[in-house]
């Protein structure tokens, strides 16, 4: 119990130097603005997308369900991340600091984690079809 009061103070602590560190920016409100964004994106459409993933794939049995959430997590995370390059496309004042095409890029890590999960779904399922028919 004792820890629980530490990790809890402790958030408390990182709370308000977040809190002092935003108040310092120049422009605050913008960054407030972003994090509540970020709030209603993630409660109004990752979390109920994961739900609803979890609640579709609860017939396929405990060993194959993880693998659609953990795919809708890993994605979801590096939606998160790679969103702000996302939604500012177009030419960066220094071309070296954002050289990359984004959004192919983010097309392709989408395909690739869709692709690692129906190819880890299927073998699980064949290998568990081919142990029932010996």
């Amino acid at each position: 119990m004792a820890y629980r009061y530490a990790a809890a103070g402790l958030g408390l602590v990182l709370m308000g130097l977040g809190a002092a560190l935003l108040l310092q920016e120049p422009s605050p409100w913008r960054i407030a603005l972003w994090l509540a964004g970020a709030v209603v994106v993630h409660d109004g459409l990752i979390a109920p997308l994961v739900v609803a993933v979890a609640a579709l794939t609860g017939a396929f049995g405990p060993r194959l369900r993880g693998v659609p959430r953990a795919a809708l997590i890993v994605a979801g995370s590096l939606t998160a991340i790679a969103l702000p390059p996302l939604l500012r496309p177009g030419r960066a004042a220094n071309p070296t600091v954002v050289p990359l095409d984004y959004l192919r890029n983010w097309l392709l890590a989408m395909a690739a984690i869709a692709l690692a999960a129906g190819l880890y779904s299927g073998t699980r399922a064949a290998l568990r079809g081919a142990r029932r028919r010996t």
